[in-house]
C-alpha cells in the first residue's frame, strides 16, 4: 500500500489531504491517514482528477503537412477534401504509427480519457482497425472510446450509413454523424433519426458534429435533441461543435436550452479549431465560431472542451495540451470571473467524463481507480492563471510519467539592468 501526503484535492474543502491506494484503487481520502509501505510527498501541490479530451480525430493526427494535405481556404469543407486524398493511401502501419504519436502527446500532457472519431467512411475501415487494436493494447495506460464517425457523409458518400453499423458490430463505442454536410437538410434529418436507430439497436453512446457551421439555419442540434429525449438516452448523447447555436438568436437559443436540460444532452465545445475555421465568409465583425459555453454552463447543461487536432487538414496546431484548450476556450467564451476560474477545470476533466459516460471509473474518491494527476500549483486559480504544467501522472496508482519541479533563479540586480 501507498499513501500520497501533502496534496490539495480540487474539489475538497480541506486544504491538505492524503491518498491512500491499495491494489490500483484509492482505499481512502483524509488527514492522518494509516502509515503506508511507501508515503509520497507533494508537496502542496493541487492534485486533480486525469484530464479528459473528449473530443480528438486520432485516425488525422500528422496528416497536416501530406502531399495535397494543405487547407489554402482554411475551411472545414476544403479540410474534407484534403483528408479524402490522404485516407486513400493511408496504410494500417502507418495509421497506427501516427496514432499512437498522438496518445503520446496527449497522455505526456496529462490526459489519461480519450473519446477518438475515426472515419469510417473507408471500404477498407484501415483507421478503425488500426485504432481498435490501440484501444486493447493501451487499456491499462488509457481509457479510449471510439466513434464511428462518417466525415464524408452517411448519405453523401455512397455506403455511409453500412460502414457506420459495421463499424459498431467491429466494437466502436458511439455512433457519429455530420449532417450539415450532407447534400441537403432533408438527408441531414434522415441521418439523424439513423444515428438514434443504430444507438439503440446496438446500445451505443451518440456523438455527433453538429451544425459546424456558420450558417444560422442549420439547426440539426434541435432534431438531435427532440429524438433522443424521446427515446429516453439524452444523458448517453454528445452534440460536438454546434457552431451555429454561437450565432442563432436569444428566442431560439433560450427556448432550446430549456429543452436540452430537460434532455440531459451533453455538448462539446473545441475552441481553438473552430475559432481557426469559423467565420472565414465573415468580414467584420467576424464570428469567435464556439457555441455559447458560457451560457450552457450557467444553465447547468454539461459542457466541456476538446483539442479536436493535431496537426491535420483542419488544423495545423495542436499538441493534446489540454490547459492550452482551456486557455482559449475561457478567453473566447468570456468565462473568467473569480467564481469561474476557480471551477473552470471541470470543462477539462469532471465534465468531460461525464460527457463519455464513464463516471464509474471517473473521480478522487475511495473505491475508485487511483488515477490522477498532479499539477505545479497550489490552487485552481493559480493553476489557471499560470497555465500550470503537469509534474505527475498516476494510472492505478503507478506513475505514468513525473518530472521534477522545475526552479529558476533569477538575479536581481540584471532585473535593475532591465529596468
Amino acid at each position: 500500500m501507498k499513501k500520497f501526503i501533502n496534496a490539495r484535492i480540487y474539489g475538497q474543502h480541506d486544504e491538505t489531504s492524503e491518498i491512500s491506494v491499495d491494489k490500483g484503487l484509492i482505499k481512502q481520502i483524509g488527514k492522518n491517514l494509516p502509515k503506508a509501505d511507501e508515503e509520497i510527498d507533494l508537496q502542496g501541490r493541487l492534485v486533480i482528477s486525469p484530464y479528459v479530451d473528449a473530443h480528438l480525430h486520432l485516425d488525422y493526427v500528422y496528416t497536416g503537412k501530406n502531399d495535397g494535405a494543405a487547407n489554402l481556404t482554411g475551411t472545414l469543407f476544403e479540410g474534407i477534401a484534403r483528408w479524402h486524398d490522404v485516407k486513400k493511401t493511408q496504410t494500417f502501419e502507418e495509421a497506427k504509427e501516427r496514432a499512437l504519436k498522438g496518445i503520446n502527446e496527449e497522455v505526456s500532457k496529462g490526459v489519461q480519457f480519450i473519446r477518438t472519431h475515426i472515419d469510417v467512411d473507408d471500404p477498407k475501415l484501415t483507421g478503425l482497425k488500426a485504432m481498435l487494436e490501440i484501444r486493447e493494447q493501451l487499456k491499462d495506460s488509457i481509457t479510449i472510446q471510439i466513434v464511428a464517425f462518417p466525415q464524408e457523409g452517411m448519405y453523401a458518400y455512397k455506403g455511409g450509413d453500412e460502414m457506420v453499423e459495421e463499424a459498431l458490430k467491429m466494437g466502436a463505442d458511439c455512433v457519429g454523424a455530420i449532417p450539415h454536410f450532407e447534400w441537403a437538410r432533408e438527408i441531414g434529418e434522415k441521418s439523424m433519426h439513423k444515428t438514434v436507430e443504430l444507438a439503440m439497436k446496438y446500445d451505443k453512446l451518440i456523438d455527433v458534429h453538429c451544425d459546424e457551421t456558420d450558417d444560422v439555419m442549420a439547426r440539426f442540434v434541435e432534431l438531435l435533441n427532440a429524438l433522443v429525449m424521446s427515446e429516453g438516452i439524452g444523458a448517453r448523447t454528445a452534440a460536438s461543435h454546434t457552431c451555429s447555436f454561437g450565432s442563432a438568436d436569444n428566442a431560439y437559443a433560450f427556448r432550446m436550452m430549456a429543452l436540452f436540460k430537460k434532455s440531459g444532452m451533453h455538448f462539446i465545445s473545441l475552441p481553438t479549431e473552430n475559432a481557426y475555421l469559423q467565420g472565414r465568409q465573415d468580414t467584420y465583425p467576424k464570428r469567435r465560431g464556439l457555441t455559447r459555453v458560457k451560457e450552457l454552463w450557467e444553465s447547468g447543461i454539461n459542457v466541456c472542451y476538446g483539442q479536436d487536432s493535431i496537426n491535420d487538414p483542419w488544423y495545423p496546431a495542436g499538441n493534446g495540451n489540454m490547459m492550452n484548450i482551456l486557455d482559449n476556450g475561457i478567453h473566447l467564451a468570456q468565462t473568467m470571473s473569480f467564481d469561474e476560474l476557480d471551477r473552470c477545470l471541470d470543462l477539462i476533466t469532471i465534465n468531460g467524463a461525464k460527457t463519455l459516460n464513464v463516471e464509474d471509473e471517473y473521480g478522487i474518491e475511495a473505491s475508485k481507480p487511483a488515477n490522477f494527476i498532479v499539477l505545479n500549483a497550489k490552487t485552481p486559480f493559480e493553476a489557471v492563471r499560470q497555465r500550470a504544467d503537469v509534474l505527475a501522472s498516476i494510472r492505478n496508482g503507478e506513475y505514468l510519467f513525473k518530472r521534477p519541479e522545475p526552479s529558476y533563479e533569477v538575479e536581481f540586480d540584471a532585473l535593475e539592468r532591465i529596468s
